[in-house]
C-alpha cells in the first residue's frame, strides 16, 4: 500500500496508549485501530486533527506517501 500509517510509533514516542488517544480524541479504539494498521479506506479531516492535537504531531507525522516500485518488463 502506497500510504503508510505511523500512529503506532507515535504513540510509542508519547507513552501514550490507544486507549487513552481514543478517549482523547472521542473515537472508538476498534476505528483507530483500524487506521493504525492501514486497513481504513479514509480518514475525516476532524479525526485526523484530533489525533494531531492529541499527539502535539503533523498530519505528515502520521501519514506517509511511498510510490509502490514499478514491476519491470518480462518479470
Amino acid at each position: 500500500m502506497p500510504v503508510t500509517v505511523h500512529l503506532d510509533d507515535l504513540l510509542r514516542e508519547r507513552r501514550m496508549s490507544l486507549t487513552e488517544l481514543s478517549e482523547e480524541v472521542g473515537v472508538t479504539i476498534a476505528n483507530l485501530s483500524i487506521l493504525k494498521t492501514g486497513k481504513a479506506k479514509a480518514v475525516r479531516f476532524s479525526t485526523l486533527e484530533a489525533i494531531c492535537r492529541a499527539l502535539d504531531c503533523q498530519p505528515g507525522d502520521i501519514l506517509a506517501f511511498a510510490a509502490e516500485e514499478e514491476v519491470e518488463d518480462g518479470q
